[in-house]
C-alpha cells in the first residue's frame, strides 16, 4: 500500500508546517490563550484565507474538496504548535455533521460561514452521566406547535463558550441509555434559555457547561432524520478520533525532538547526558512509540470515512488505543529525561505533556476502547 503523499498534499504539508513554526512559537502560544476567546482571532482568520477552515468542504460549499488525509496532515502541524484554535470543534466534529447529515439549506447557510472563518461550532453532546457511553443522552427534546423545546444540560463542550451556534444532541424518544431516539438540533448560543459557563481546561483549550432551559427551536433547525441522531455523532466522533490521533503524532514527534535536544545539550559529570547509554535507550523506546502511534494513526485516517460503522469503530477505537498507550509513555519519557525543569509552566514539554494527556482521555481513554476492540472481536478477523 502507497502511503506517500501526493503533490498537493506534501505542499499542504510545508505550508501549514512553516505558518505554525513562524506565527505559533510558544511564547506566541501563550499570548493567544490570554485573549477572551482563549484563543487567537486574528490566526483563525488567517487558517480561513489559507483555506484550511474549508478543507473537508466540496468546493461548491467554499470549501476545497479534500480528504480526511488533509484533515491529518493539519492536525500533524497542528499539534506540533499546540494550536488553540476551535478546528476539531468547528470543522472536524460540527463541520463533518453539516456536510454528512445537514439539509441543502442548512449547508448552504453554514458551511461556506465556516469555511470563511465567520461561524464558530461546539458539538453539546456528551452529560456527566454519560461518561464515554455516546448513547446516553437525558437532554430531552418535546415537539411544540412551533418546532421544539429542548431543557437539559451538557458536559465539557469543547470551545462551548466561544461558539456562535451549538449541535446539541437531545433525547425525542425512549429511554435514556436507547440508540434510537437522539435527535440533533442546531442552537444560536445566545437563545433565550441557554446558559455558558466556561472554564480552561489542563491543557490551556477551553471547554463549557451548558444547561438549556426551555429553549425553543424552529422545525428547521433539526439536523437528519428524527430519533436518527446518535449514528450522526458517531460518525463525526470517530473522524474526530482519527484527527486526535494525527494531532497526538505531532505533539509527540516535537515532545521527541525537544528532548533529544536536550539531551544534548544538558551536562552532568561535564559531558552531554545523552552521551549515557541508558538515556540513549529511552530515546529509542520513545521513537518506537511514536511510530507505532504513526501507524495507527494512518489507519484511523484512512477508516475515517468507512460506512461499515462495525469495521469504522474496531479500526479507530485501536488506533486510539496505541495513541493513549503511546502518548503515556512519550509524555513520561519526556518529563523524567528533562529532570525537574519538565515540570515547570515556563518550559514547553510539560504543556505538551498535557495536552497528549487530554487527547487520551477524549472521546474514551485507552482501556475503555481497549474493551471495545476486544468486544468487537479484535481488530483482525481469526482465520
Amino acid at each position: 500500500m502507497d502511503f506517500d503523499l501526493s503533490e498537493e498534499q506534501r505542499l499542504l504539508q510545508e505550508s501549514v508546517g512553516k505558518l505554525i513554526a513562524d506565527e505559533y512559537d510558544f511564547e506566541q502560544r501563550k499570548a493567544y490563550a490570554k485573549e477572551p476567546t482563549g484563543f487567537s482571532l486574528a490566526r483563525w482568520a488567517q487558517f480561513a484565507e489559507l483555506g484550511l477552515l474549508g478543507i473537508p468542504f466540496p468546493e461548491s460549499l467554499g470549501g476545497s474538496g479534500g480528504s480526511a488525509v488533509e484533515t491529518m496532515i493539519v492536525m500533524e502541524a497542528f499539534g506540533r504548535g499546540l494550536v488553540l484554535e476551535p478546528y476539531l470543534a468547528t470543522v472536524v466534529l460540527c463541520g463533518g455533521i453539516l456536510l454528512r447529515a445537514g439539509s441543502a439549506a442548512q449547508q448552504r447557510e453554514l458551511i461556506p460561514a465556516i469555511a470563511a472563518g465567520k461561524l464558530h461550532f461546539a458539538l453539546a453532546h456528551g452529560e456527566r452521566q454519560a461518561r464515554y457511553d455516546l448513547a446516553d443522552v437525558a437532554t430531552a427534546a418535546r415537539t411544540t406547535s412551533g418546532g421544539w423545546t429542548l431543557n437539559g444540560r451538557k458536559a465539557v463542550v469543547l470551545h462551548g463558550d466561544s461558539a456562535d451556534r451549538l449541535v446539541v444532541s437531545a433525547r425525542s424518544a425512549g429511554a435514556e441509555r436507547d440508540r434510537s431516539g437522539v435527535s440533533l438540533f442546531l442552537v444560536d448560543a445566545k437563545a433565550p434559555g441557554v446558559s455558558i459557563q466556561g472554564y480552561p481546561t489542563v491543557d490551556g483549550l477551553r471547554a463549557a457547561e451548558i444547561e438549556l432551559k426551555d429553549v425553543k427551536v424552529g422545525p428547521d433547525a433539526l439536523i437528519g432524520e428524527r430519533d436518527g441522531g446518535l449514528e450522526i455523532v458517531e460518525r463525526a466522533i470517530d473522524a474526530g478520533i482519527a484527527a486526535l490521533a494525527a494531532e497526538a503524532v505531532g505533539a509527540m514527534t516535537a515532545m521527541h525532538e525537544i528532548t533529544v535536544d536536550y539531551l544534548k545539550t544538558r551536562k552532568q559529570f561535564g559531558v552531554a547526558i545523552g552521551t549515557f547509554q541508558a538515556l540513549q535507550h529511552r530515546a529509542v523506546d520513545m521513537l518506537v512509540a511514536l511510530e507505532q502511534a504513526r501507524s495507527m494513526a494512518y489507519l484511523a485516517t484512512m477508516m475515517a470515512e468507512e460506512p461499515d460503522p462495525a469495521e469504522r469503530r474496531r479500526a479507530i477505537s485501536a488506533a486510539k488505543v496505541q495513541i493513549g498507550r503511546s502518548v503515556r509513555f512519550v509524555g513520561q519519557q519526556s518529563i523524567q529525561l528533562h529532570g525537574g525543569i519538565g515540570m515547570t509552566m515556563e518550559y514547553k514539554i510539560g504543556h505538551y505533556f498535557k495536552r497528549v494527556s487530554m487527547i487520551d482521555t477524549l472521546f474514551g481513554d485507552a482501556e475503555h476502547h481497549l474493551a471495545l476492540v476486544a468486544g468487537a472481536g479484535g481488530l483482525v478477523d481469526p482465520l
